[in-house]
């Protein structure tokens, strides 16, 4: 189990999911969902700060076969972003593949129907995201994901 809180990001272009896990606890939950546009960062850092984590994971969307999409393109530069803005906490990026569609099978079986899923679905893509990467250091004893790769300015 992790020893500091862990954050899990869904960044999309409308808007971004964040979840949380706390110290100590491999069980992610839904935290907010961020408009996306030019105050985003801002946002995001905002809870950095007030959750303290060691790591926060992003999801990368690849393509079902593995690959970088124009998606995971985007995503690597907002995950790149990120990072610069909070160099003292680690950025990794986890395979996000199928998150929302999950995300949206869940809420559906607790009864949400498709309108009423918009506001937290990306919330809940982003447990999803984090849920997995908590499960992985959990079978394997070190944080999951790969670093983001950032150029040099």
């Amino acid at each position: 189990m992790p020893e500091r809180p862990r954050l899990g990001i869904d960044w999309g272009k409308a808007r971004i999911g964040i979840a949380a896990c706390n110290a100590g606890v491999s069980f992610a939950y839904p935290v907010e969902t961020v408009p996306a546009g030019p105050d985003e960062l801002k946002r995001i850092v905002a809870l950095v700060d007030e959750y303290e984590p060691e790591v926060v994971y992003v999801g990368l969307p690849l393509t079902l076969a593995g690959e970088r999409s124009f998606a995971a393109e985007f995503v690597l530069g907002k995950a790149a972003q990120l990072a610069r803005a909070i160099p003292a906490t680690r950025v990794l990026l986890v395979d996000e593949r199928m998150s929302t569609a999950s995300a949206s099978r869940s809420l559906g079986d607790a009864g949400r129907r498709s309108r009423q899923q918009r506001t937290v679905i990306d919330q809940a893509a982003a447990v999803e995201i984090l849920q997995r990467a908590l499960d992985l250091e959990e079978r394997t004893g070190d944080v999951a994901g790969e670093p983001v790769e950032l150029e040099e300015e």
